[in-house]
């Protein structure tokens, strides 16, 4: 099985254990991220110094998985992008909820 493939069977197991509120993601709820030729997956879990953000992404169905984790407080956000995508995945925390949607990848 490829690692998409596995990336997928996790988005929908987790997806499939809580459902989905309009204004974010609950603890362990998968959501599936799409930057162009990268996509993976990111969940995360209620801990006492914050909601620690876990993000798996893979190039294409072959590619090496990568995790990114980070902790965000209320008001933080964390953005993924990739160089050759115009477009971005912004995670960010807004008191006890936590949104991902996609955003403008920073130009430098």
């Amino acid at each position: 099985m490829s690692i998409r493939n596995i990336l997928v069977v996790v988005a929908f197991s987790l997806a499939s254990l809580t459902a989905a509120r309009a204004e974010g993601l609950r603890p362990i709820e998968g959501k599936s991220i799409d930057l162009g030729g990268t996509s993976g997956l990111a969940y995360y879990t209620a801990e006492r110094d914050g909601f620690r953000v876990i993000a798996t992404l893979a190039q294409g169905e072959t590619g090496t998985p990568i995790r990114v984790v980070s902790v965000l407080t209320p008001g933080q956000r964390a953005v993924l992008s990739t160089p050759q995508q115009a477009d971005a995945i912004e995670i960010s925390r807004n008191d006890d909820s936590l949104l991902v949607r996609k955003a403008k990848a920073a130009t430098n």
